[in-house]
């Protein structure tokens, strides 16, 4: 009796600690899917996360999977099944024994119990700053008190139910007694077990009263703290709200009157700004941000956090510039109804560039300025640059071709047809080091040329033919011509093409644009090769939508890279470390299968400009691209007067401005084609004396910046840079220019 009294712990149980739980591994079956059903994988159990992996091998790279435990659900099911529940997914595991399976549910049970614990702290502190040393070793002592109070109840529990057990088989003994002795040695042994049960439960009693003092005790300090932490949050949201204001409000001060913000008055009014002189091996520019105060006629003083730039120029003085603001929004999109059937009926089977359309079908850009939206992730490209591993610099150059697509995902609207010889600069060298040019070389095919040179080490040049057809639900839309970029330091050449873009629900429904096909981006250099793979959209299919994927190979076929992502999100790489061939191929053929490290992140979208869905779903550059630009050419897109109009909101008289300049474009083409004819006449008489000349064709029209070559690498005719244009501007001489508008 005094032998099992002394190995109980005390009423305080002061002695108990919270055990070290050691990793669990083994081998499970996991349920995917009804083809292939239960697989064997390798789970790894620890720190409240359950891990899953196709081969213990692959614990070095590959992780196929992580269950969080502290908010899961475990329910145990028929012979040697248990199923998981966490985060909306729910896991079908079997093990080998019932045994086998027992051990796995009480780890795992386990495991969740101290998940739960800390997933409360995680909660309340967050991850956003570090945690003092301070408050981070008063943590962990709370916690440590509270694992200790929890193990003691843990302890206490089973001892109630092992005296509680044995304190029952004493009255069912005492109940078949036979004799007065054996009935006094029965009743002995019922006194001594009813005693330790006394005792366990009053153990029990204390340890729940001191679990509860130590959590009340901790959770006023943890209210106390997320109560002010939740204040200086709020308090940031403010601010931050208030600045955003003042930053619109003197923008708008600015475009009204920008003469009145002189450097002069800005130096002035805040004598307590700092400024720092230009470090010799520094880059071009040091920016300083400084707060002051910007005195606007009629108003009162405005805060304001104003930027300058200190550039170096060549004689060694410092000079400071005040950057250029671009514009960050433009009027609203007026709601017009139209009668959509009225218009398309007709045009079935047709190709839409030859039917007049309109505006209320366009959007106030150009298919000029589409095209240069393709640079709105030109940092891609910068990066690219930088690469010492082509294969590296591959990866870059396929997220930079899906990312053109991004900005697509809700503009369902047209872009306007260039006139023939309508031109479009984006001169960006200041903000991201390039400068782009693009031409309308051909009406008929519709047809455009462009070329980007960038100081950042790469350029690039597409000419790009478009193809459309209305289909009677749907239009579809099919770029024809290749992209070309290369890259100065190692003279890497890449090619490659558009995927098909189409419009759904054009009658019935809301409007909504896919891609599918796929894209061979080919290294002409060292022969590497990407292709990817538009998914298109279907109803029935399990994928993600607008998913892409690829595989990127060296010039020997060696997949080296697994590219996968949305072309409206994101875009990630993984390294193949393994490949190995499988079953399931189509036709017979065997499908590999890759082993791959985590993968890392090559692009991903920016968010959309406030009220984007009330200006067209325009990003933040494409805001930029018809925004009016001082000394460029007369044929620029800017200057296209239905297009400014229907910008905006007059898209009556935009409709009667776009007639008026299709009506011309067809004079000047009936003029061209009637001096050609002309010209041919003066030449059928020289052909019968000169053969060489019956296979040449006389042109009725040449662009002015552009003109055909032949690509060493490809072989193909298309039209390229011819030069001249920056400096044509910087002379302001556009004599060579056709009047369009």
């Amino acid at each position: 009796m005094n032998e099992l009294v002394k190995s109980l712990p005390s009423p305080t149980l002061p002695g108990l600690h919270l055990p070290c739980l050691d990793t669990h591994k083994g081998w499970l079956f996991k349920w995917t899917n009804y083809l292939k059903g239960y697989q064997r994988r390798w789970f790894v159990l620890s720190n409240g996360l359950l891990s899953y992996y196709r081969t213990q091998a692959e614990m070095a790279h590959t992780c196929r999977g992580t269950i969080p435990l502290a908010k899961a659900h475990i329910e145990v099911g028929d012979t040697c099944h248990f199923v998981l529940t966490s985060g909306g997914r729910t896991y079908h595991l079997k093990a080998t024994s019932e045994g086998e399976c027992q051990r796995w549910v009480s780890a795992l049970q386990q495991a969740k119990a101290n998940a739960t614990l800390l997933v409360h702290h995680s909660d309340d502190s967050g991850d956003e700053t570090p945690v003092p040393q301070e408050d981070r070793a008063l943590t962990q002592g709370a916690l440590h008190s509270l694992a200790t109070k929890l193990e003691d109840l843990s302890t206490c529990n089973e001892l109630i139910g092992k005296h509680g057990a044995a304190l029952q088989r004493s009255l069912s003994e005492l109940e078949d007694l036979r004799g007065p002795t054996e009935g006094t040695d029965k009743v002995k042994a019922v006194n001594e077990r009813a005693t330790l049960f006394r005792i366990t439960s009053n153990a029990m009693i204390n340890a729940c009263r001191d679990f509860l003092d130590v959590a009340e005790s901790h959770s006023r300090r943890w209210q106390k703290a997320l109560h002010y932490e939740r204040e200086q949050r709020h308090h940031l949201e403010e601010t931050i709200e208030q600045l955003a204001k003042q930053h619109n409000s003197l923008e708008r001060a600015w475009r009204e009157n920008p003469t009145s913000y002189t450097e002069g008055d800005a130096s002035d009014e805040n004598e307590e700004a700092e400024f720092f002189d230009a470090m010799e091996d520094a880059p071009s520019f040091i920016t300083v941000t400084t707060t002051g105060n910007i005195r606007h006629k009629g108003s009162s003083y405005v805060k304001y956090i104003y930027i300058f730039c200190y550039l170096k120029d060549t004689s060694g003085t410092n000079q400071m510039q005040l950057r250029r603001t671009r514009r960050s929004r433009i009027p609203d999109k007026p709601n017009y109804s139209l009668n959509l059937w009225s218009i398309m009926k007709n045009c079935i089977g047709k190709d839409l560039s030859k039917i007049p359309m309109p505006v209320n079908f366009n959007e106030p850009l150009s298919m000029l300025q589409r095209l240069t939206e393709d640079l709105e992730y030109s940092e891609l490209l910068d990066r690219a640059a930088r690469c010492d591993s082509s294969l590296d610099q591959m990866c870059l150059v396929a997220a930079f071709s899906v990312s053109s697509y991004s900005t697509t995902v809700h503009r369902t609207a047209k872009p306007f047809n260039p006139l023939l010889g309508e031109t479009y600069e984006l001169d960006r060298l200041e903000e991201y080091g390039y400068r782009s040019i693009s031409e309308q070389v051909s009406h008929h095919p519709p047809a455009a040329a462009h070329h980007v040179a960038s100081e950042r080490g790469w350029t690039l040049w597409q000419h790009i033919t478009i193809d459309s057809k209305f289909r009677g639900k749907y239009i579809s839309v099919m770029p024809l011509g290749n992209i070309h970029l290369q890259f100065h330091s190692s003279g890497n050449h890449y090619v490659w093409s558009k995927v098909t873009s189409t419009v759904h629900n054009i009658i019935v429904g809301k409007l909504w644009i896919d891609q599918s096909g796929d894209i061979d981006i080919v290294n002409t250099t060292t022969k590497d090769t990407c292709r990817l793979k538009f998914s298109p959209y279907s109803y029935f299919s399990r994928e993600i939508p607008r998913k892409v994927t690829g595989v990127v190979e060296d010039g020997e076929g060696t997949a080296h890279y697994i590219l996968s992502g949305t072309w409206d999100d994101k875009m990630e790489s993984a390294k193949i470390v393994e490949s190995s061939r499988g079953c399931g191929g189509s036709e017979g053929k065997q499908k590999t299968v890759y082993q791959t490290l985590q993968p890392k992140l090559l692009w991903k979208k920016y968010p959309l400009p406030d009220n984007a869905e009330n200006m067209h779903y325009f990003s933040a550059l494409a805001l930029t691209l018809n925004e009016p630009e001082e000394g460029v050419a007369p044929t620029d897109s800017r200057l296209r007067p239905d297009q400014r109009l229907m910008e905006v909101g007059l898209w009556d008289e935009a409709n009667i401005e776009k007639q008026r300049l299709e009506d011309h474009q067809r004079m000047e083409r009936k003029r061209r084609e009637a001096q050609a004819n002309q010209a041919l006449e003066e030449v059928l008489p020289l052909r019968r004396c000169l053969p060489l000349l019956s296979g040449q064709d006389v042109e009725s029209y040449q662009p002015v910046w552009f003109e055909k070559r032949t690509d060493e690498n490809t072989g193909e005719s298309s039209y390229m840079y011819r030069g001249g244009y920056w400096e044509a501007k910087e002379r302001q001489d556009w004599s060579h220019c056709p009047e369009i508008f």
